[in-house]
């Protein structure tokens, strides 16, 4: 399965979570509460996501699991296309729970609960 609709998968069932293509000509775009939370480009090189912070970014490009995020801020991670399935999962669905967290408590109290799946 390809990386776009691997990420797909993993979104879609997101309380409140939306594909947009904010840049036009074929970016992937998924966010909650208009803030971005996941990202593919048109190349399709990996998916780059918000870490916890710097220095956990640092730690997992340094352990191989991606690089830093071009355009992004030092907390985001590109992570590789060929990321394991249950990596990809959890570190989309943290990037998730990090901006579904930011939000205003407004914003947060219209979504749905998160329920925790299986894969």
């Amino acid at each position: 399965m390809e990386l776009r609709a691997r990420v797909d998968k993993i979104c879609e069932p997101l309380p409140g979570a939306v594909k947009e293509d904010p840049w036009g000509g074929g970016h992937d775009a998924w966010k909650v509460g208009e803030k971005m939370f996941a990202t593919i480009g048109v190349k399709e090189d990996g998916v780059s996501v918000k870490c916890a912070d710097i220095e956990s970014c640092e730690m997992l490009i340094d352990a191989g699991l991606g690089i830093k995020a071009p355009y992004f801020h030092k907390s985001w991670i590109r992570l590789h296309t060929s990321v394991s399935d249950g990596d990809l999962k959890h570190h989309v669905e943290a990037s998730y729970d990090r901006i579904r967290a930011s939000l205003t408590k407004k914003k947060q109290a219209a979504l749905a609960p998160r329920l925790e799946m299986e894969s």
